[in-house]
């Protein structure tokens, strides 16, 4: 029986570590994102995200003053890497997105905590957990989890036309569940901008994607139709008209 939890998260001397260094500083950080949702389902995950409501400038300040080293590649959408000891954290600005176009967007930082869960993509992925040991969650992303849902955050053609990844994405999470339940109207919206998605994303970007679908504890759910699971060839006929 697997035995990581929420408080295993919590309870790792590095997590610890980086909290104590932010709110030191009077800065508010929250995990977020796959560590948060991974350990509600009692898996642990490689890389943890956090979210401050500083800019990078004062995440870089903070980082510095304690003799953390930093990687500042990704500075323009606010977010920074650092390890403490060998765990990798990745820490970014409250921000909003604006004119997202695929991987790219414009982004404006913000000190609404809301906004910045406004941007993620799924309600699953937008639960914060708190240093105290509470949870933030904006749009019932627990609820979607305890009831094997992938949820989008807004309005789904919206969000699928803004990055077609997420269509990728979507049938990643499915895999996290062992009985995933369908959202109507879900399968004929993603189906309708599969070949958006080929066209417009480099097969790089999406081997990787799918690549990340083998790695779940029921990966199958990613490959086949949930409104029937003995259907063959799904995901050609996704890709052809």
């Amino acid at each position: 029986m697997n035995n990581y939890s929420i408080s295993s998260l919590r309870d790792k001397q590095e997590v610890k570590t980086i909290i104590d260094v932010f709110e030191k500083e009077g800065i508010e950080i929250r995990l977020v994102g796959g560590c948060v949702r991974d350990g509600i389902l009692k898996r642990e995950s490689k890389d943890i995200d956090c979210s401050v409501n500083s800019p990078p400038e004062k995440i870089i300040k903070t980082l510095k003053k304690n003799n953390f080293q930093y990687d500042d590649f990704a500075k323009k959408y606010g977010s920074i890497i650092t390890f403490v000891n060998s765990q990798k954290f990745e820490i970014t600005s409250l921000r909003s997105d604006i004119n997202q176009k695929g991987r790219h967007t414009d982004i404006v930082y913000t000190d609404n905590w809301e906004l910045d869960a406004e941007r993620r993509d799924f309600t699953v992925n937008a639960i914060y957990l708190k240093g105290d040991g509470n949870f933030v969650d904006y749009f019932g992303g627990l609820k979607d989890l305890e009831k094997n849902k992938i949820k989008f955050i807004g309005d789904i053609e919206k969000r699928v036309k803004e990055d077609f990844l997420r269509i990728f994405r979507y049938y990643r999470f499915l895999g996290i569940f062992e009985k995933p339940q369908i959202i109507d109207n879900y399968e004929l919206m993603l189906h309708r901008y599969c070949n958006d998605a080929f066209n417009n994303l480099s097969n790089d970007i999406i081997r990787m994607e799918i690549l990340k679908m083998f790695n779940n504890p029921f990966a199958l759910n990613s490959f086949c139709n949930q409104l029937n699971p003995q259907e063959k060839n799904y995901w050609l006929k996704l890709t052809t008209k």
